[in-house]
């Protein structure tokens, strides 16, 4: 009865050869028993050469354990079922040769795993359908892409990559946040170029702006990837370090000193040396809100002024 039932299906096989979809039949053993025209241009395999072939064999890019898991469970519940390009990319492997989306190296393909019953109601085959979804795909992720790219711009200042200050306040008020919630330690540390009118009125304001870049590629050597760096505004900077105390920011201060202190920027055939200073404060004391913490830092900043500048200070009680 089973062998009737796959006959007929042969039958109708023969009309939807033309369309753009791949059809596998597969018994219980995973032999394949129907192999169409998409299958065969996309794989290059007749279909007399993969008939009775394990779907395995000749596809071994499959994960065995995901496949047997889908095909065991359609065929014990009797139900289809689906996976789509964003839970898996692909099933087999085939080139993409569509013109529009030719960057792609591989077809991305929704797929749809179908019992086929004897006439004793008995699963007996399943039923494979392929789906070429790669300029569905393409198009997704180029979007996501683009989305992403205003993302970044949107929150980044565009002559140094760091986080803008409006973005950058924005992370501090979410650890705030987390420091009032778990009572975690954060620092704060707050610089600007020292003299910084002066570079820009003896050597322009393009040596200006590479000195601004020179100093976010030292912030950028030495922060670490959960440490969030941004532009205050002009030539001012932050870097707030989660998970550290005073004495750890001061450290990290201290670096940032002296990796500009040892910089040299040149400029139209001259060279630029320059320092910046420092202002540190963290949250060992009680604070109204994460601006506090701005105010402590920027007072530290500029006792660090008032001191001689090129230097670090702490912001300290009272």
């Amino acid at each position: 009865m089973a062998n009737i039932q796959l006959d007929e299906f042969h039958s109708l096989l023969a009309i939807v050869q033309s369309i753009d979809v791949g059809v596998v039949v597969l018994d219980r053993d995973y032999q394949i028993e129907v192999w169409n025209t998409f299958m065969e241009n996309r794989s290059g395999i007749l279909p007399a050469i993969a008939r009775r072939k394990v779907f395995f064999d000749v596809f071994p890019e499959v994960d065995p354990a995901w496949f047997r898991q889908k095909f065991e469970s359609v065929a014990t519940l009797g139900t289809p079922s689906f996976s789509t390009w964003e839970q898996r990319p692909y099933l087999v492997r085939f080139k993409n040769y569509q013109p529009i989306t030719g960057l792609e190296e591989f077809m991305y393909q929704n797929i749809t795993m179908m019992p086929l019953r004897g006439l004793t109601g008995i699963t007996e085959y399943i039923c494979i359908l392929i789906y070429d979804v790669t300029d569905v795909a393409v198009n997704r992720r180029q979007l996501q892409a683009a989305n992403e790219q205003l993302q970044r711009l949107s929150s980044t200042d565009r002559l140094t990559g760091l986080y803008n200050r409006g973005h950058w306040e924005e992370m501090l008020r979410v650890e705030y946040a987390r420091h009032r919630r778990y009572e975690s330690r954060a620092s704060l540390v707050m610089f600007d170029i020292d003299h910084f009118k002066r570079i820009n009125d003896t050597r322009g304001h393009p040596a200006g702006d590479r000195v601004i870049q020179s100093v976010a590629e030292c912030i950028r050597e030495n922060i670490r990837d959960s440490d969030l760096a941004g532009r205050y505004g002009g030539e001012e900077f932050v870097v707030l370090l989660p998970d550290t105390d005073k004495k750890g920011a001061l450290i990290f201060a201290e670096r940032m000193r002296a990796c500009v202190e040892a910089l040299s920027v040149v400029h139209d055939g001259a060279e630029i040396r320059f320092t910046i200073s420092l202002g540190v404060a963290d949250l060992s004391l009680p604070t109204t809100g994460y601006a506090q913490l701005i105010e402590w830092a920027d007072q530290a900043l500029y006792a660090s002024k008032a001191g001689g500048r090129n230097r670090v200070t702490a912001h300290e009680p009272g």
